[in-house]
């Protein structure tokens, strides 16, 4: 049993999207159980996009009630552009499918503090 705890936590908690397919699938799902997205873009030459991936793990496991997508801008173009991504890494908050924040840049500290106040905002407003 000990095992089996280690490993789920181990486990990733971010989504990975492939496709333009997977991603409308994801983000639809997410809008109609009105739950929150957060997104990073990034791209695996992007060593400052590669160094923000644990951070965005770690807040994908303490959040575990808003869903966290991983997009590699060079895998999925059509997302990246529609998204209005020009820079990595890129984070993007979402609500009911619009966009309510977008942070660019590799900073740590922002990123856990804008995503910390969208889960607030999001659990305040679920709890009213």
């Amino acid at each position: 049993m000990q095992g089996q705890v280690e490993e789920d936590s181990m486990k990733s908690k971010v989504i990975k999207v492939d496709s333009q397919e997977s991603w409308d699938l994801l983000v639809n799902q997410a809008n109609s159980q009105g739950c929150p997205v957060v997104v990073h873009f990034t791209a695996a030459w992007c060593k400052p996009s590669v160094v923000m991936n644990q951070l965005f793990e770690e807040q994908a496991f303490v959040h575990q009630d808003i869903l966290f997508l991983s997009v590699d801008v060079d895998e999925v173009k059509e997302v990246a552009s529609k998204m209005e991504v020009k820079a990595m890494p890129t984070f993007v908050l979402l609500k009911e499918g619009a966009q309510v924040d977008k942070l660019v840049g590799a900073n740590p500290e922002e990123i856990r503090k804008r995503i910390d106040g969208f889960a607030h905002s999001f659990r305040a407003l679920k709890l009213s």
